[in-house]
């Protein structure tokens, strides 16, 4: 068995659930075999990066490369998150392109492409995660790269009505054809990438989810993201009893804790969220000092502008709350800029009567799992989730609301906090079997199973050309 190489943005910092979904999802394959993990090392240098840092820990090879100044402008801030991210994430008004942005995107994926190159083993299984990686397959391809690709995505597949006001859409899609399977988190996302194939670049589905276009073929499919349960189950019940923990209950005499947790980020709804909690203390009085709404935000992207605008807007937003609902001894809200380690997050989570969960769009949506994992079986919380959010299609026994409805999100919170704990209890226990019986485990091994099959099928016969010809 070959090598298992991962290749993101950025590399895990050690083999720690601390480092995300990512790592997280990874965690198990990166110890039972040999891998390679890939990808920037989160270092922005002034002059051109020097060679690829390598550092081994047990099974598992890191290799990290610096980035040059301009081309994390270009690349990171410029194409991948003020072009793609708003794109995908259905926020064309958002989204700013500029050739010199998706020439630097280009540039740095053929970069990626030339030091990993030079490092593939032939019997190498190389798995591409999320979007600031789409073109690094086609160019692997260029370098004669013949190993087995396969790419994830972790973020939504817009409708070709959305993903066709990208100039270079064609480009960008051409290239997902480079690997041997792609793989989305919804049925979906998988819908909008067909619908794409078929209808703006003329293709044809076959019966085994191969989709054939642009003189060549890839096998797509769907496999939605997940946890493991039962260590978050683990973690959360320990960290219960931790300081932190406590002192949060302590903070709490009487009243019921609403959680929130994420980056900030326009795509996760919570200008609508807080305008939901706003109405909730408008038309229900009893809760102005009966609850805390927890919000966790974790600083994301600081250099771009639409992040710094959405901070300045919660601020004032959550400041008025607290001071048309807030008295000398209890604030409504409380709103946390900062990262917690995943253990205290799940400890939070399990002392909530509620999470909310409200993205405008999302791919998945890992807090929503962990979050039912995390609950006390006899005296389960109640998940209010963003019918946008993948999550959602997995776990219908939570209470699912438009997350563009403030009433509609009040109204599901008054609900959670007033449901009785029979109803809670029967809501958790499907919600649980789902996250046990497909876990990220399972996910993982799903995926990777897929992506061997696929390398039977013959190989591909396109030429990879260089973007300039085919954007």
């Amino acid at each position: 068995m070959g090598r298992l190489v991962i290749v993101s943005n950025r590399v895990g910092s050690s083999l720690s659930a601390n480092d995300g979904g990512l790592a997280t999802a990874l965690l198990t394959a990166l110890e039972r075999r040999e891998s390679v993990w890939f990808g920037w090392s989160g270092e922005i240098v002034d002059e051109p990066p020097g060679p690829t840092r390598i550092r081994r820990d047990g099974n598992l090879t890191r290799m990290l490369v610096d980035l040059e100044r301009s081309d994390y402008d270009g690349y990171y801030l410029g194409f991948a998150n003020r072009t793609l991210w708003p794109i995908f994430h259905y926020r064309v008004n958002l989204a700013e392109y500029g050739r010199e942005h998706w020439a630097t995107y280009q540039r740095v994926n053929e970069m990626f492409a030339e030091r990993l190159a030079s490092v593939l083993k032939p019997d190498d299984v190389v798995w591409v995660h999320d979007y600031h990686m789409i073109p690094l397959g086609a160019a692997l391809r260029r370098l004669g790269v013949d190993n087995l690709l396969g790419f994830f995505l972790h973020i939504p597949f817009p409708a070709p009505e959305v993903l066709t006001t990208l100039p270079v859409h064609e480009a960008l899609v051409r290239s997902l054809f480079a690997y041997e399977l792609v793989g989305f988190q919804t049925g979906k996302d998988l819908q909008a990438f067909q619908d794409y194939v078929q209808r703006e670049a003329g293709g044809r589905a076959g019966d085994d989810g191969t989709m054939n276009a642009f003189g060549t073929s890839v096998r797509a499919g769907s496999y939605p993201i997940g946890i493991d349960p039962a260590v978050v189950a683990a973690h959360a019940a320990r960290a219960a009893s931790t300081r932190q923990a406590a002192r949060l209950r302590d903070s709490l005499p009487g009243r019921r804790l609403i959680i929130g947790v994420d980056r900030l980020d326009y795509t996760k709804g919570l200008v609508h969220r807080f305008a939901a909690l706003e109405r909730l203390l408008e038309t229900h009085p009893q809760y102005r000092r009966a609850i805390v709404a927890l919000q966790i935000a974790s600083p994301s992207r600081e250099d771009v502008p639409e992040y710094q605008q959405l901070r300045a807007e919660l601020d004032a937003r959550i400041g008025r709350i607290n001071g048309r609902f807030g008295d000398p001894d209890h604030l409504p809200v409380r709103y946390v800029n900062r990262r917690f380690r995943q253990e205290t997050l799940f400890g939070f989570y399990r002392a909530s009567r509620v999470a909310m969960v409200t993205p405008l769009r999302d791919g998945m949506n890992l807090v929503a799992k962990e979050f039912v994992a995390a609950q006390d079986p006899e005296d389960p919380g109640v998940l209010v989730l963003s019918r946008f959010a993948g999550a959602a299609r997995e776990l219908n026994d939570a209470l699912i609301v438009n997350p563009f409805d403030v009433d509609e999100i009040a109204e599901a919170v008054d609900r959670a906090l007033d449901m009785p704990i029979e109803e809670r209890r029967a809501r958790y226990a499907p919600l649980m079997s789902r996250l046990e019986q497909y876990d990220v485990h399972a996910w993982r091994e799903d995926f990777l199973n897929a992506l061997q099959r696929s390398g039977r099928a013959p190989r591909r016969a396109l030429r990879w050309e260089p973007y300039e010809r085919v954007a």
